[in-house]
């Protein structure tokens, strides 16, 4: 399926989302690890902060997942820099809880342009130049959210599954041509999104735990890493079962 990277020694990465959560421990994890990583987020002081550990290997490229223009600047920074990349991951995202009777569409908009517009001009940067080096990987950061409606992820769920949809596609196209796509589908990880809610999440990882199982997913051939496996995996089944049972399953384990 997709190739595998066990050595990320030199591996040119752009890390869109890195100045937070999951985005900046995969930054301080690859950054060990030897890789050569370019930090984009719009927080050009946390993206600072971040990279100091980096070693002289860190490229802090500032820039707005929203705003086209921007996220279109800092790549080609990025290109002026290094040429090229070897691996692009787009950890961007945007989250507020939401029911059907608290629809609010500024917030709505925000949603769709930061986890599904930006990933999709992250794609237009970035796929143009993996087709011609010939090799390379891409990759997003979705959510098991994605997989099945579900209370309170009114507008977040629906973008993540257009998200997890849209990285089908791509590795359709792409992977023939000798480029790997993945997509990321974490349960519940700590972060100051999920901070957010107000209820239990079962089976709640660190943004390090979340950081340290994608970067494993890499080192095999899937396209999809989900984790962690107790929760995915329920999530699965759960997506796979007649609306006629979902339905009332999911209001009862979430209370709803």
């Amino acid at each position: 399926m997709n190739p595998r990277i066990a050595d990320w020694s030199d591996q040119r990465v752009w890390l869109l989302g890195a100045s937070t959560g999951i985005g900046a421990a995969l930054a301080g994890l690859l950054l060990a690890r030897g890789a050569r990583v370019a930090l984009s987020a719009r927080s050009a002081v946390r993206l600072a902060e971040v990279a100091a550990a980096g070693g002289g290997r860190a490229l802090v490229l500032p820039c707005d997942a929203a705003d086209a223009a921007s996220l279109h600047a800092a790549w080609d920074a990025l290109l002026a820099e290094w040429g090229g990349v070897d691996v692009a991951l787009y950890v961007a995202g945007d989250y507020v809880p939401m029911r059907a009777w608290e629809l609010d569409m500024a917030k709505a908009r925000r949603m769709i342009e930061v986890n599904l517009v930006g990933a999709i001009s992250f794609a237009a940067c970035v796929v143009p130049q993996l087709l011609r080096q010939g090799n390379g990987q891409i990759g997003f950061v979705a959510s098991v959210a994605g997989y099945r409606g579900l209370p309170k992820s009114l507008i977040y769920g629906p973008t993540k599954a257009a998200l997890i949809n849209f990285a089908e596609a791509l590795y359709l196209d792409l992977r023939p041509k000798g480029i790997g796509v993945r997509v990321i589908n974490p349960g519940f990880v700590a972060t100051p999104l999920t901070a957010q809610n107000d209820f239990a999440m079962p089976a709640l990882l660190t943004a390090e735990q979340a950081a340290l199982a994608t970067i494993d997913g890499f080192a095999g051939s899937a396209f999809e890493i989900h984790y962690p496996k107790r929760f995915t995996r329920v999530m699965k089944l759960l997506a796979h079962l007649p609306y006629r049972l979902y339905f009332p399953l999911v209001r009862f384990l979430s209370g709803a």
